[in-house]
């Protein structure tokens, strides 16, 4: 077709504006969902709109490289160290802080339970012809050992020669665990009548072997009165453990051993106490032990606690297993047992003992806080005492239940367990052999005790402090002694000897509780986080999900130019036209569905330049 030359209409030139103008209100018309073209356009919009400090430098000064790089360094630099400041504030939370809260609370409080004990092993009539024979073959032993006569009160020498055929059984079970002496390791390979070998150069102690007799070793001790006395309770033991209702015999006498009994000004009687027998530590008694009457003292001091007048003298009782003289007391919570030889201590004859006392209670928080227990039943040792659970009373348990399952039978200090019988070595030949090798293992916690039994997470304590004088006074002991006997026949000979007086009371009414509370909960670590970044980007929550909105947009970006890329990757490229083909096929199938109604006509306009020399002058 021929081009046409000359100018548009008025009317067509209007029309064609108007078209360019909505062409171009529509192009820039924002979609309801809309995304980048590029990384740079994204960065480019954010770095300019955000609220966070710091990031428009990075747009405003990108035609100077310099500072461009700067800004970028700084940037990046104080991210790294606010997100290094994020993970020591992470780490402190998951360490799981506790504070130490402090409370003192003021308020009548209620009576501890008293464990008094004679330190006087009782020699039962069942046993006691036993005993005599233990005696006599300890008496001929020290006098091998030591050239040392010992006086026994209770062996009969008459009719020794009578008891020698009943005696063989305990003799034979003696003789399989000799005391012997043993010369120290740095004096092994000199013989026994060297000079340079000396009487102190010696260790004392008692051979235990296994059942086959293939293994021995000696259980030496450095102090002789120690391995005679570790010696002598290993048999006493196993004399007892013969006994099946020995735990259960009950010969002792109240009023033999308390002379006098009050607390509150109030008198004591039999409903408030209970009785209990301890091998080495003889008749003990539990005061205010009792969980339907629990006594409650009104006041503090010394006039409203516990006051008690003990008989200390030693009576009929075994001087080979009980060294000491006086009475043992244990101040303890109720439904806890009596540990003697934790927290114990002694009283000494012809001393009164002043004893106050401060309640303290311990609070504990549990899970992720601290590896406490809240009453042991996620504990991994079964409670073989018929009292709530403690630390002591699982270690215990534990050792207990090792014993049984390694050496067959149960230790006589512990509870028994169910099926389990008490060891003797009538029965079980080598459990003492068996016992000290656990117990060697027991202390070095190999049987893992130590670590299985956890603390509770409440607990009771009380905090004691103790004041002695002379009881009774040099002139008040007549008529004090005078009155004993009268009213409870005390005639010891050794009268300051055979009696002391207990004093157990409440110092104050205040007693104070520990307790634990998270020292980092959720609240205070997002607070902490909200300081590190105002701190370091002065920005908010909002500032927060600008950047979140950043990352998901970047996430986005890359799958929309990722799918983009694998869809060009599957389709093959179409077929070029030959080179210097002018078909125009292409163009008319370009939009086959136009009809010719549709079609429109190109007319180009061509305005004529001047020519060159209407330019010049």
């Amino acid at each position: 077709g021929s081009v046409k030359t000359g100018k548009m209409p008025e009317g067509e030139k209007t029309r064609q504006c108007k078209q360019e103008e909505q062409q171009r209100k529509e192009e820039e018309q924002e979609g309801l969902i809309e995304f980048y073209g590029s990384y740079q356009e994204l960065f480019q919009f954010f770095c300019s709109n955000t609220t966070i400090h710091g990031a428009i430098r990075l747009v405003c000064s990108k035609k100077n490289k310099m500072k461009t790089a700067f800004w970028s360094v700084l940037f990046f630099l104080t991210f790294g160290l606010m997100y290094w400041q994020f993970g020591i504030l992470y780490r402190e939370y998951f360490s799981y802080p506790v504070n130490l809260n402090l409370n003192l609370n003021s308020d009548r409080l209620t009576f501890p339970a008293v464990t008094l004990c004679t330190l006087n092993p009782y020699r039962y009539s069942a046993i006691r012809k036993k005993l005599d024979e233990l005696d006599q073959i300890t008496h001929q032993t020290l006098l091998d050992l030591y050239d040392y006569n010992m006086s026994l009160a209770r062996s009969d020498w008459s009719t020794l020669s009578t008891r020698k055929r009943s005696s063989r059984s305990l003799l034979h079970h003696v003789q399989r665990h000799p005391l012997r002496r043993q010369k120290r390791d740095n004096l092994v390979n000199l013989p026994e009548n060297s000079p340079s070998v000396d009487k102190n150069d010696w260790k004392i102690g008692f051979v235990l072997c296994s059942e086959n007799n293939k293994d021995c070793f000696h259980q030496a001790y450095s102090s002789g009165v120690d391995a005679v006395r570790e010696w002598y309770s290993f048999h006493y033991i196993n004399i007892l453990a013969q006994m099946p209702d020995a735990k259960a015999l009950d010969e002792s006498d109240f009023e033999n051993f308390i002379y006098a009994c009050r607390f509150n000004e109030a008198t004591c009687d039999k409903a408030n106490y209970t009785h209990f027998h301890h091998p080495l530590y003889g008749n003990c008694y539990t005061f205010n032990d009792n969980s339907s009457s629990l006594w409650t003292s009104s006041l503090p001091g010394i006039n409203n606690g516990l006051s008690l007048v003990v008989r200390t003298e030693q009576n009929d009782f075994i001087p080979l297993l009980s060294t000491v003289t006086g009475a043992r007391v244990m101040v303890h919570d109720q439904n806890e047992p009596a540990f003697m030889d934790d927290g114990g201590f002694n009283v000494r004859p012809g001393i009164e003992t002043s004893v106050s006392m401060r309640k303290e209670m311990t609070v504990r928080l549990g899970g992720s806080y601290s590896d406490c227990t809240e009453d042991g039943r996620d504990v991994p040792v079964q409670n073989l005492y018929s009292s709530r659970y403690t630390e002591q009373v699982c270690i215990r348990s534990c050792f207990q239940l090792n014993m049984v399952e390694r050496c067959g039978c149960a230790y006589y200090f512990y509870p028994l367990p169910a099926g389990a019988e008490y060891c003797d070595y009538t029965k079980h030949v080598a459990w003492g052999y068996c016992y000290y090798k656990l117990l060697a293992e027991f202390k070095a916690d190999v049987l893992g005790c130590f670590h299985k039994c956890r603390k509770p997470c409440k607990m009771t304590e009380y905090q004691l402090s103790a004041g002695y004088s002379r009881w009774p006074s040099a002139v008040s002991e007549d008529w004090v002694f005078y009155m004993l006997s009268q009213q409870n026949k005390y005639n010891i000979t050794s009268k300051r000897n055979g009696v002391a007086k207990v004093n157990i009371f409440f110092e104050e009414w205040n007693y104070k509780t520990n307790g634990e509370s998270p020292a980092f909960t959720v609240v205070t670590l997002l607070s902490q986080l909200g300081n590190q970044w105002s701190l370091w980007f002065g920005s908010s929550v909002l500032s927060v999900m600008e950047l979140a909105e950043l990352i998901l947009d970047f996430i986005a970006i890359t799958f929309i130019l990722a799918l983009r890329w694998f869809h060009s990757r599957q389709q093959p490229s179409p077929p070029g036209p030959p080179p210097n083909s002018h078909d125009n096929t292409a163009f008319q199938d370009e939009a086959p569905g136009l009809s010719a109604a549709h079609r429109f006509t190109v007319e180009a306009v061509v305005t004529m330049l001047p020519s060159y020399n209407s330019l010049e002058p």
